[in-house]
């Protein structure tokens, strides 16, 4: 599995025939140098929940690439809602599904959910979430945007191959407490994610590499690693 870092939360994932994007906040994120376009195929977007620095361009990568998008079950009714001719799959924390030879679990986070329309309504977007993505046996937990949670330990069992987690602080885990959730999932190594693109969420990462009881890996923006 290749994955490839886009700046904030969001991660391209590639291996054999199939990719997935994370998270794809591609056009309004001052860490990325990515476009829309460079995404010719895709079969899944995950997203974790509906602020607009995650869902970032779903719907048009959906549109463009006639991938799946997977997301909680109020999200993505609302997606579908407001284009109908998009693919989503709906899910809820806790529950496990299979996608195209994926097996794919919706795991917690603590954190805030909504779409804020153009005419500024604030649109209940359902429960923030995390996603445990098993390719071929390859285990990838990207937490979302959380704080620190007790239900991280029950990934212990799942043998994770690589953690994405939040970083930043103010509005997710900052590093202290992204050490816990390293040492509650323990995964073979850890990949820090929502820190730098905002002055609020300002952190530095090799602190967490520093401190972490795993392999911590600083990923640059448009680096690519296998797993």
């Amino acid at each position: 599995m290749n994955i490839k870092y886009l700046g904030h939360s969001a991660f391209y994932m590639e291996a054999g025939n199939y990719s997935a994007i994370i998270d794809p906040f591609i056009t309004d994120n001052p860490q990325c140098t990515a476009t829309v376009d460079d995404f010719k195929n895709l079969n899944h977007i995950f997203v974790t929940h509906g602020h607009g620095d995650h869902l970032g361009d779903a719907v048009e990568l959906a549109i463009k690439t006639n991938a799946t998008i997977i997301t909680n079950f109020e999200l993505g009714n609302y997606l579908l809602f407001n284009n109908k001719n998009i693919s989503v799959h709906t899910m809820h924390i806790g529950g496990s599904a299979i996608i195209d030879d994926v097996s794919i679990k919706m795991t917690n986070a603590l954190h805030g959910s909504c779409v804020i329309t153009t005419d500024q309504e604030i649109i209940y977007a359902g429960n923030p979430c995390g996603f445990l993505i098993n390719y071929d046996g390859i285990k990838i937990y990207h937490a979302g945007d959380t704080g620190l949670t007790l239900d991280m330990k029950l990934l212990e069992d799942e043998h994770v191959n690589a953690a994405l987690l939040p970083i930043g602080g103010n509005f997710t885990m900052d590093i202290p407490d992204a050490c816990k959730a390293v040492d509650f999932v323990k995964p073979d190594l850890a990949i820090p994610m929502h820190y730098n693109t905002f002055p609020p969420i300002k952190a530095d990462p090799y602190k967490f590499q520093e401190s972490a009881s795993c392999k911590v890996k600083v990923m640059d923006i448009n680096q690519v690693i296998t797993i």
